[in-house]
């Protein structure tokens, strides 16, 4: 990008992105000038749509060489120097690559993938499933770096957090949430030691170049594999959790992903019930005063697989 070219990101892609905190809507007003920076400071040459979504914005580019990559902006803060370690450790194995950083300024160039193709295509859910097995494989197989978050410690502070969100909740969900508790506490001094993408859904795989699929957005942390299953059980059905097939495609995805995982079944289901007890917490502290019914829609999918509570 040449010294005096003018590069902006639309109003409306600024207006889009959910400025939920301090911390975010003051990176929003900088981050036109951090891009322009990273652009000239990369050598980089914008092109195409820049899009906005829940990890950050991403801008279309090309390289000095002509090759294209992806520019892609967060608010810098913890988050993002894990996606940035993660990332680095991975060094495209089973992910998008990463190609350049800047950790203080909240800017990654990653390699360009096809942003309009995801897993969510697929039509057969066993072939979609299994990219997911296949590639959470390959990221669980890479040692983890140091300076990660670590289950252990989430644990911690779930369990710390869970008794003022039962005072919020209803009889009957407290006592799921407290079935919840009870078992995860079990397997918490035991949280494992894998390095976990944290959120791998069908819509966070995209179609590549250099392999058919890739993961994208990683939330890298340290723990065990079966707290990295719910986001992949989750994906699609969810939006209408009234789908009287949801609980058939939860357990069969589950099957699918802890043969090939090869996870003890009864211990991933725990691990898959801590996050829905991390997400039910969340929501309490959003405002929510129930358990979210695709939630309880996989817990109730996944009682047969899970010995205790």
């Amino acid at each position: 990008m040449g010294r005096d070219e003018q590069f902006t990101i639309p109003a409306a892609v600024l207006r889009g992105f959910d400025a939920g905190d301090d911390a975010t809507r003051e990176w929003l007003s900088t981050v036109p000038s951090v891009a322009h920076d990273l652009l000239r400071t990369w050598g980089l040459r914008p092109e195409g749509e820049v899009r906005s979504g829940e990890a950050g914005i991403v801008v279309p580019v090309h390289r000095a060489d002509g090759t294209p990559a992806a520019l892609k902006l967060q608010v810098p803060r913890a988050e993002t120097r894990a996606a940035i370690l993660g990332l680095t450790r991975w060094d495209g194995r089973g992910v998008v690559r990463l190609l350049d950083s800047d950790a203080d300024r909240g800017g990654m160039l990653i390699e360009r993938l096809h942003a309009d193709r995801s897993l969510d295509v697929v039509e057969d859910d066993d072939d979609a499933v299994r990219v997911i097995g296949g590639l959470l494989a390959r990221l669980h197989g890479v040692p983890a770096p140091d300076g990660l978050p670590r289950l252990g410690t989430i644990v911690a502070g779930m369990i710390d957090d869970a008794p003022e969100a039962m005072r919020i909740l209803d009889s009957a969900d407290r006592a799921r949430l407290d079935r919840w508790v009870r078992t995860v506490d079990e397997v918490g001094a035991e949280p494992g030691d894998r390095l976990l993408h944290w959120d791998l859904h069908y819509g966070n795989v995209l179609a590549a170049d250099r392999e058919p699929w890739l993961a994208i957005d990683p939330e890298p942390l340290v723990g065990d594999p079966g707290f990295d299953l719910w986001p992949a059980l989750d994906s699609g059905w969810s939006v209408d959790p009234a789908d009287a097939d949801a609980p058939r495609i939860v357990r069969r995805r589950f099957e699918i992903l802890t043969e090939m995982l090869d996870l003890d079944r009864d211990r991933a289901a725990v691990w898959t019930r801590a996050r829905l007890l991390q997400n039910t917490l969340w929501d309490v502290e959003d405002g929510y005063t129930a358990i979210a019914a695709s939630a309880k829609t996989v817990d109730d999918a996944l009682a047969s697989f899970v010995a205790v509570g």
